[in-house]
């Protein structure tokens, strides 16, 4: 078994175990039609177009897609800090579309993590590491001073930063500031975690060092984690990759065994996108014609 296998089943049975049982692991995170509208001087601009995604509890999953595909705006809302505009956005217990202020406080306090991609974003600057992941225990009063320190060590020592415990961002490594915010983001112990390109600022080596910091989080406590990248070394070592376009998911790619499909996505209205490597090697445009096959559907030029 490979090591990301051994990952994956790790992660999935810590996430078993969280559930109570791998009869709950179906549908940690839903999207069903989601659209997302932004209004800016009179001008509506639809970020979503009735997107759809399921993730299952405990997976891994990186979302790709070009700038303006709508991938930010969907890890927005599922983070809490957006609303949709229609259809379905359900995170575990919780309703997206329906919550009140208060109850979207306790989900991003309890329910989800964030990491953003400007390591500046993440850490108070003047508050040393370990102040730093304690401070959302702190501030949630889930643990007291002392056991917030303690587990803020341990996820620090669990990421491989230990050393950094009593430094303060600008006395650590882009790198270091990223596993700190990783640990950081899972201190109060939430089910999801988000990341919205945590490489986007960091060199090759230390890439690979924030994507272990996910991995382990991933596999040790069990956390699903949902991440927005550019990097093709993180979404290629990840067991499904979703792609977004025009603010629908187009295509997924899912690996294992050494072996890497990409499948065209249905949504509930039969609808599919093409590739558009595909569309423009057929000079397809306007129409195309459909030939039901015993075992495939033809498209030909019209």
């Amino acid at each position: 078994m490979s090591t990301l296998e051994a990952l994956q089943e790790r992660a999935a049975q810590r996430a078993a175990d969280r559930a109570g049982g791998s009869g709950r692991l179906r549908g940690h995170i839903v999207c069903d039609g989601l659209v997302r509208i932004y209004q800016t001087e009179g001008v509506e601009v639809v970020a979503l177009q009735g997107l759809d995604l399921v993730v299952d509890r405990g997976e891994l999953l990186a979302i790709v897609g070009a700038s303006g595909s709508g991938k930010s705006t969907l890890l927005n809302i599922l983070s809490g800090l957006d609303t949709p505009t229609a259809g379905i956005a359900r995170v575990g217990s919780y309703d997206l579309l329906t919550m009140s202020a208060r109850k979207r406080l306790r989900y991003r306090r309890h329910m989800v993590g964030f990491v953003w991609q400007q390591t500046a974003r993440n850490l108070l600057p003047y508050l040393t590491a370990m102040e730093n992941v304690a401070l959302p225990m702190r501030l949630a009063g889930t643990k007291s001073v002392r056991a917030g320190r303690k587990r803020a060590l341990e996820l620090l020592d669990m990421l491989g930063i230990g050393h950094c415990a009593a430094r303060r961002p600008d006395q650590m490594s882009g790198g270091e500031q990223q596993r700190c915010a990783v640990a950081l983001a899972v201190a109060n112990d939430p089910e999801v975690l988000f990341a919205d390109e945590p490489t986007g600022e960091l060199d090759e080596a230390t890439a690979v060092e924030v994507f272990g910091a996910l991995q382990t989080i991933n596999a040790e406590l069990g956390v699903t984690v949902v991440i927005v990248t550019h990097d093709n070394n993180v979404s290629g070592q990840v067991r499904r990759t979703v792609s977004i376009r025009d603010g629908r998911v187009a295509s997924e790619v899912h690996r294992g065994s050494g072996t890497a499909v990409e499948y065209a996505v249905l949504d509930r209205a039969g609808r599919m996108q093409l590739p558009p490597s595909f569309v423009d090697a057929l000079e397809l445009k306007d129409r195309v014609k459909l030939n039901l096959e015993p075992d495939h559907v033809e498209v030909r030029r019209g």
